[in-house]
């Protein structure tokens, strides 16, 4: 991808590099993550044991199988009111995967997560760091859309648990980001805000890849201002994945 074109993504998240010459983007990146401290980049152990994650049976489905399940599911209300499930969607082997909390409006009518103006802010988040919506898997924590996009029900998210454990067993990422406080929480089992959550590598018990924690584009729509600490916690998922693809 051209330079001009990196720079035409980072100025529609808002993000000004404010070197006195032209760099290319991943040489910023490179520069910002060669000097990381490898503490920074560490996975620290996560004391408390979360309730059992995996949800699985003796027979593990392939991808056909789970989305057919998805798709078919009727294990909480909220497949009443759906219009579409929103399975997930991206590259089936990505090195990243983003989880974001669940469908919105667009979202349950189109079937695909994140496609609405929160997603195109994620599209532009993505090529700002050298990746495209395709390269990469995006999936919600629900499958169907809450009513007036509440905040998910604890029974609704224990009973779409296993459908994005095994979407994470089958994509086997590098590192996975977690999109906002909902994602968050649920997937660290953790009360902590979302702000003390960022900047760390972390590793649960059930989930094998890293998890890293950054704001929904959809609070940055609300509240530009916090781009740029989105585009630091960006550069960190590269260099973690960049790690991770080296050994």
């Amino acid at each position: 991808m051209q330079e001009v074109t990196r720079q035409q993504y980072l100025q529609a998240m808002g993000i000004q590099l404010w070197e006195g010459r032209v760099v290319p983007v991943l040489d910023v990146i490179d520069t910002a993550t060669e000097n990381l401290q490898p503490e920074h980049l560490s996975l620290p152990s996560t004391e408390q044991q979360p309730a059992d994650m995996t949800g699985q049976t003796d027979s593990k489905p392939d991808w056909p199988e789970l989305q057919a399940s998805v798709e078919n599911c009727t294990d909480c209300q909220l497949h009443e009111s759906r219009i579409y499930p929103v399975f997930g969607c991206g590259n089936r082997q990505a090195s990243v995967m983003f989880i974001g909390e669940a469908p919105g409006a667009d979202e349950d009518r189109q079937g695909e997560p994140f496609v609405g103006r929160a997603g195109q802010l994620l599209n532009e988040m993505l090529l700002a760091i050298g990746f495209s919506r395709e390269q990469v898997y995006i999936a919600n924590i629900l499958k169907c859309r809450p009513p007036n996009n509440r905040d998910p029900h604890e029974s609704e998210i224990q009973c779409c648990e296993h459908y994005l454990i095994r979407q994470i067993e089958l994509v086997q990422p590098d590192v996975i980001v977690a999109l906002g406080r909902v994602a968050a929480q649920n997937l660290l089992k953790s009360d902590s805000n979302l702000g003390s959550l960022r900047g760390q590598a972390h590793k649960v018990a059930g989930i094998l890849p890293p998890i890293m924690v950054t704001y929904h584009p959809a609070y940055l729509l609300r509240k530009p201002t916090d781009k740029r600490k989105v585009w630091e916690d960006l550069k960190v998922v590269l260099a973690t994945s960049r790690q991770a693809g080296d050994k």
